[in-house]
């Protein structure tokens, strides 16, 4: 798998499908895009986040440069942390390990490209498949934030992980 950056204007049309349901775009992204994607909805949050957290999105792509996964990460230099944002999974290769690969890949990036000590990401428990995803690439829970976010009647809680640089 190869990382590189994404390019809206040659990208969205592929990952724009890949988030269906809307309850699954909520704990996706937590409806910081609007629902269902838009491209030029997309590009004003990328570029906001970009200007605002210095978030740098990036596609994965298989050895053969099929699109296998999106992600976004920012750094933050004062804390050595770099946080990962908005991950999510081409359908056509979930349940087949692209997940791990891609977090793997990314991680690898992170850590020999800047300075972080740590990984950190921000999942909703309720999204049990993201959560045991995240455990099992060696993240693990910091904090949890009780009903921090509301999905129609809903209230989910909001749980803080984090992969340490020499827990690797």
């Amino acid at each position: 798998m190869k990382l590189r950056p994404y390019i809206n204007d040659e990208d969205f049309e592929t990952i724009k499908n890949w988030v269906t349901e809307e309850r699954l775009h909520a704990m996706w992204c937590a409806n910081l895009f609007n629902y269902p994607l838009d491209k030029d909805n997309v590009a004003e949050v990328l570029s906001y986040a970009n200007e605002r957290f210095g978030d740098k999105p990036f596609i994965v792509t298989t050895d053969e440069d099929e699109i296998a996964g999106f992600l976004c990460f920012s750094p933050d230099k004062d804390n050595k942390e770099v946080m990962l944002k908005f991950v999510v999974v081409n359908p056509d290769f979930r349940g087949k390990g692209t997940a791990q690969e891609m977090l793997s890949l990314v991680e690898d990036y992170i850590f020999e490209n800047t300075e972080a000590e740590l990984v950190q990401l921000m999942v909703f428990p309720e999204n049990a498949r993201a959560k045991r995803c995240y455990e099992k690439a060696g993240f693990v829970e910091r904090s949890l934030t009780e009903n921090a976010f509301s999905y129609k009647d809903e209230f989910w809680g909001r749980c803080n992980m984090i992969l340490k640089r020499e827990g690797r």
